[in-house]
């Protein structure tokens, strides 16, 4: 665990309290395993609070084990290739079909399908994708490349800095053989630095979508409640 991150969310904690309750079962003798909820109980104790709320549940050891592969897909800051690959043990532990893992996390099943095709990637694009280089939505596209291109095509998106739709389009130009090039868009720099800071400041990605009437966005991505509270505390 991150030792930032878990002090973090031990501040918001301090200011807000637990805002979900972890889950644990009995194992005998007034004592209890947690089955989801770690990261938030070492947190809380991080905070010098003595109790947690805590939902207590009869599961047997298989269950459990399920219980807590399905937390970590939802609620950890997974990167795209993680998340794949919990959904694989999931899938294959328990042997279950690709909608049925979908359904136990709450995602659709095409969802599903496109995270577990990740996995099949050459291993310098899962790099990429461990790195934060590629989106899930460019690997995505890529695989649309015959095997021995895919690489190639990733290095190519990252040099040029491609978004999502142009990689798309590059793949469609790459597989017509068209030689009409794909040009990066060119992000305003200080747009940039200012979503720089504003990440640094929040401890979570931002993204800033300014239009031309002066109108825009401001994107604060987080990927758990955990990450949430963290940003909040920020802000307060």
């Amino acid at each position: 665990m991150d030792p930032q991150a878990l002090e973090e969310l031990a501040h918001s904690i301090r200011s807000h309290g637990v805002m979900q309750p972890i889950v644990v079962r009995p194992i005998g003798d007034n004592r209890y395993e947690i089955i989801a909820g770690e990261r938030r109980w070492r947190a809380t104790q991080q905070a010098g609070l003595d109790t947690i709320p805590a939902m207590v549940r009869e599961v047997a050891d298989e269950a459990a084990i399920a219980m807590a592969l399905i937390e970590n897909i939802q609620r950890e800051d997974l990167n795209p290739l993680e998340e794949a690959m919990a959904l694989q043990r999931l899938q294959q532990e328990f042997e279950l079909t690709q909608q049925q893992v979908a359904d136990a996390v709450g995602k659709s099943r095409v969802t599903v399908a496109n995270l577990l095709r990740l996995i099949t990637l050459p291993e310098a694009i899962k790099t990429m994708l461990a790195h934060g280089d590629l989106e899930m939505g460019h690997a995505r596209a890529l695989l649309g490349l015959e095997e021995h291109r895919q690489e190639e095509g990733a290095r190519h998106v990252v040099a040029r800095g491609l978004t999502v739709r142009q990689t798309e389009a590059l793949v469609r130009q790459w597989l017509s053989d068209k030689p009409d090039p794909v040009e990066p868009s060119k992000p305003d720099p200080d747009i940039a630095r200012l979503e720089q800071r504003l990440a640094e400041r929040l401890g979570s990605a931002v993204q800033i979508r300014h239009g031309n009437k002066g109108k825009g966005q401001l994107v604060i991505r987080y990927n758990s409640l955990d990450e949430l509270q963290g940003v909040l505390a920020h802000i307060r």
